[in-house]
């Protein structure tokens, strides 16, 4: 099965390069190039120690501490007031958001995918179940807001399987 699935992916790539590979006219002018896009801020890199705090998005209190509710839907940005997550005093702290998806996942902070080429980058896709973590702040302040949205896809991609995409846990972890 997986043979043929293979053939047909490299009879559609080489399909996609023919036209690339035909000559234009001389006399034929180039499309205008897209306007540059500023470039995004290098990735950093989440902690690997025990974190000081962490509010599990996965239970109702978790959710409750932040006002969250999972939706699947176009996205659609909503102001709302500063929250409280109980006693804990997140100024000064690196906040990290941890998820993990069943199969992949991109990560989105504030309308930006946080990646560079060449590196693997902790918003981008990792794999079967690699947990996606992306620093959401080195120093949270009072007042900050953060926009996240998560592209979650069954995989293999070029076999997808006709399951739910699942989100195995999310939670947002503070390091003092």
């Amino acid at each position: 099965m997986l043979k043929p699935n293979l053939a047909m992916l490299f009879a559609c790539a080489a399909i996609a390069a023919v036209p690339m590979l035909i000559a234009t006219p001389a006399s034929a002018q180039a499309p205008a190039a897209p306007p540059a896009l500023a470039p995004s801020p290098p990735p950093q890199i989440p902690p690997t120690l025990v974190p000081s705090f962490v509010v599990d998005l996965m239970t109702a209190d978790g959710m409750a501490a932040f006002g969250a509710q999972w939706k699947h839907m176009e996205a659609k940005i909503v102001e709302g007031p500063a929250l409280q997550i109980g006693n804990f005093e997140t100024a000064g702290a690196k906040a990290v958001l941890t998820a993990y998806v069943d199969d992949y996942a991109e990560v989105w902070l504030n309308g930006q995918m946080q990646r560079r080429a060449g590196i693997t980058s902790p918003a981008t896709i990792q794999g079967f179940n690699i947990p996606n973590r992306v620093v959401l702040s080195d120093s949270v302040k009072v007042g900050d807001k953060f926009q996240i949205a998560i592209f979650g896809i069954n995989g293999p991609i070029s076999v997808a399987p006709p399951n739910f995409v699942f989100f195995r846990q999310a939670s947002i972890e503070f390091y003092k």
